[in-house]
């Protein structure tokens, strides 16, 4: 089986060594020293032990960034700078990978850059999460704006307790989130957040948005 073909026969952009084992085994006498080679020849991609995707050379499109990180350390779900950035809320383009997991904290330096993952509790894991399909990778989780936000809010621990007031001078000069973008949030769903995070920082968040809202109405 030709690259072309092996590319065709797996089912998504992102594969096990498993799954690579199952259609070689059959016409490749070793299995293993196939996909060290393909990897040597800069065919494939390992993104860690067991994991991998085909090298631009052989992609119909860019690689799914989210898609990887959720597959390199699962459950976990795209959040914090890089989805803020994803979602236009902050202006810096962001090259490390964050997502929030279950487990512990863990980071992995891949060909593709680096993948970050901090741990938040169960409570609130799946609050505030969206799941996107396509037909090449299936199912893939990032965090809504509201929720990226909140994680990040409640992942930065330099930034201590703040009043409303500190509040606005942190999303403002800190992040470098326009007001305007502020308005589209839904502050119910960061209301409930805050309660699940038992968080006063995202509690004096909702207060700054809601003001805001007022003010414009």
């Amino acid at each position: 089986m030709n690259t072309l073909k092996l590319k065709k026969a797996l089912k998504t952009s992102i594969f096990t060594h498993e799954e690579i084992t199952n259609l070689l085994k059959n016409e490749v006498s070793n299995v293993n020293a196939k996909i060290s080679y393909m990897v040597k020849q800069q065919i494939l991609i390992r993104l860690k032990k067991g994991l991998y995707v085909f090298s631009d050379l052989y992609q119909d499109r860019p690689i799914d960034i989210i898609a990887v990180a959720n597959r390199l350390y699962t459950p976990s779900y795209l959040s914090f700078d890089y989805a803020l950035s994803y979602y236009g809320l902050i202006p810096e383009r962001v090259y490390e990978v964050t997502s929030a997991t279950l487990h512990a904290k863990k980071v992995f330096e891949t060909p593709l850059g680096r993948f970050s993952y901090r741990p938040i509790p169960m409570e609130v894991y799946a609050l505030g999460v969206d799941w996107m399909y396509d037909e090449v990778n299936g199912g893939k989780f990032i965090a809504t704006p509201e929720k990226a936000l909140c994680d990040k809010i409640r992942g930065d621990r330099g930034i201590g307790r703040l009043n409303q007031e500190k509040m606005k001078e942190y999303l403002l000069y800190d992040l470098r989130i326009e007001w305007e973008a502020l308005l589209e949030l839904d502050v119910r769903l960061i209301e409930e957040i805050a309660k699940k995070y038992k968080s006063h920082n995202l509690k004096s968040l909702s207060g700054v948005i809601k003001k805001l809202k007022t003010d414009v109405n």
